[in-house]
């Protein structure tokens, strides 16, 4: 291949989904787009895309081909950076990923200030609790909570993002507030229980014991699985709910939630930035990165 052009075109298709949407963000034809990725399959001798009226989809060639157009695409951009000025503005279109709350009540409240910052800098904001495909939907970064399960991604620990025990006043009326393992059982607590899947097993109240965590099954009448209404249902007053201080300490100042069992809050979940490079990354990715990191220090352990 003479020049990075046709992997450009045809990872911003695989991103996209669309020759149409990823001809107009490359302000060409959508002819063209569609002419440079035929060429390119035909130079290679394999189909890279799956195309259908509706959709275009990489085939298991395609994703191989991704992955590495990604890297060399990154490669050449951070080589076209290596002699710039450090504070030279930077410029283009960042695709994250993140857990929704985290976006919710830490991130988005702070993008001005990296807008401001970049003027150029374009963000592409996903927050969901499903775990996406960064290679397959075009991801540059992602923010995971938990164990990274996936080998072939490179993560980089941001912390161990600090974990709250908290119910609303109007429940501690009810059941009174908890000073101990034993009150929760003796003054019949209940919790809000949150499971990925319905019809799986609920996880029991976290806490602390020696050197590790335990478990203790509480009751509860109300079951979600999503990371917004558990919260929505322990505001509601309908059960202990335990989950990460950047988004319930808005709720404490407030007074609409009350910490409880401070001395027995839950293991702390492992903060990381995922990507799927395995070189250099991007001067966007690794500006976006310290952000980042800059931003939640202060709920980290």
């Amino acid at each position: 291949m003479r020049n990075l052009e046709p992997l450009m075109i045809f990872a911003r298709v695989a991103e996209m989904k669309s020759f149409t949407q990823a001809a107009e963000s490359l302000g060409i034809q959508k002819g063209r787009a569609s002419m440079v990725v035929r060429e390119l399959e035909h130079e290679l001798g394999v189909t890279l895309l799956h195309r259908t009226t509706r959709t275009v989809q990489l085939t298991e060639d395609g994703r191989a081909f991704y992955a590495r157009a990604r890297d060399l695409l990154a490669d050449a951009d951070a080589l076209g950076s290596m002699f710039t000025d450090a504070g030279m503005p930077l410029k283009g279109r960042l695709r994250v990923d993140m857990p929704a709350i985290l976006a919710q009540s830490v991130v988005i409240p702070a993008l001005p200030q990296l807008l401001d910052a970049y003027p150029e800098l374009e963000i592409e904001l996903s927050s969901t609790d499903r775990r996406v495909d960064l290679v397959q939907e075009g991801f540059d970064c992602v923010v995971r909570l938990g164990p990274i399960v996936d080998e072939t991604l490179i993560a980089r620990p941001l912390g161990r993002l600090r974990m709250i025990n908290a119910a609303s006043p109007r429940y501690l009326n009810r059941f009174g507030v908890p000073e101990t393992l034993e009150d929760l059982l003796n003054q019949q607590h209940r919790m809000v229980h949150y499971i990925r899947n319905f019809g799986s097993k609920p996880d029991g109240w976290e806490y602390p014991s020696g050197d590790g965590y335990k478990s203790l099954m509480l009751p509860g009448a109300v079951t979600v699985n999503s990371v917004p209404a558990y919260h929505d249902a322990g505001l509601a007053g309908l059960g202990l709910i335990q989950a990460g201080s950047p988004s319930l300490l808005a709720h404490i100042k407030r007074g609409a939630l009350v910490e409880i069992l401070p001395h027995l809050r839950p293991e702390p979940l492992t903060a990381s930035f995922v990507v799927a490079h395995r070189r250099n990354l991007s001067p966007r990715v690794r500006a976006f990165i310290s952000w980042t990191e800059e931003i939640l220090r202060p709920y980290f352990d």
